[in-house]
């Protein structure tokens, strides 16, 4: 069977219309030829898909390593990467430092995403006993909009942040728990805002959601102890998929449960 020339399968892929009548009856019932089109498509696909922003990425000396292997090259023939090394984009470039700068100012919050939390309570100002007198006191039997607030708690910026902001936590006359979050200040964000509760020992905790704005309602889950989760954590997500904390928070404060 005589296959379409590949100069015409290159172009079906390019979004071109076929030649001719035999080609185009060719491409329907031909399985192998059909199975071309679709992978050079797809490269095309990929290729059309790069923006300005999109920076080449240098392969590690490792690559390089395997391919001399394979070929039995000599260690002489190494190239010279960092001659043939792509220049980052200045905007990418100009955008990693200043995120680098914000991540270094923060830190002290969490150690890092996935990593150990130590040292975390301290540095924020959280005891088990409470929080020196930053609290909102005397909220254990008041009523709010929505209900009777059960707790309550100030909301303190962790380094590098200029923000602050309240946590106060609503029972509603169905049982329902509320936490209503508020947050003032806290703009230069890398992403977007997630509260969190956590253990008295930061190592174990909850999402409830995504602020949007400078307040939310969260439904705290029936069967959280807030006795045991009593810290209110706002932190700034990139939107990289990885649901875990960043470990770059914005706000933080302790229930006074």
């Amino acid at each position: 069977m005589q296959h379409v020339d590949p100069e015409v399968i290159a172009l079906v892929a390019l979004g071109e219309p076929a030649a001719d009548d035999d080609a185009r009856s060719h491409l329907a019932s031909c399985p192998q030829c059909a199975q071309d089109v679709a992978s050079l498509a797809a490269t095309v696909s990929t290729a059309r898909s790069v923006t300005p922003v999109d920076a080449l990425v240098m392969p590690p000396p490792q690559v390089w390593e395997g391919i001399r292997g394979a070929l039995s090259l000599s260690p002489g023939l190494d190239p010279d990467v960092s001659a043939n090394r792509p220049a980052a984009l200045p905007d990418a470039d100009d955008e990693l430092a200043a995120r680098r700068s914000r991540r270094a100012r923060r830190a002290g919050a969490l150690s890092g995403r996935g990593g150990p939390w130590l040292g975390v309570a301290a540095a924020t100002g959280l005891a088990v006993g409470g929080v020196g007198g930053a609290l909102v006191a005397g909220a254990g039997s008041q009523d709010g909009p929505e209900g009777v607030v059960v707790a309550q708690g100030q909301l303190e910026p962790l380094p590098g942040w200029d923000a602050g902001g309240a946590a106060v936590v609503e029972k509603t006359p169905d049982g329902t728990r509320e936490l209503v979050v508020t947050l003032e200040g806290g703009e230069d964000l890398e992403g977007y805002r997630e509260v969190w509760l956590i253990d008295r020992e930061v190592s174990r905790l909850v999402s409830l959601g995504i602020l949007e704005g400078g307040e939310g309602r969260f439904v705290v889950p029936a069967s959280l102890d807030l006795s045991e989760f009593p810290v209110v954590d706002v932190s700034d997500e990139p939107y990289d998929g990885d649901p875990s904390h960043s470990g770059d928070s914005i706000i933080r404060g302790l229930l006074d449960t």
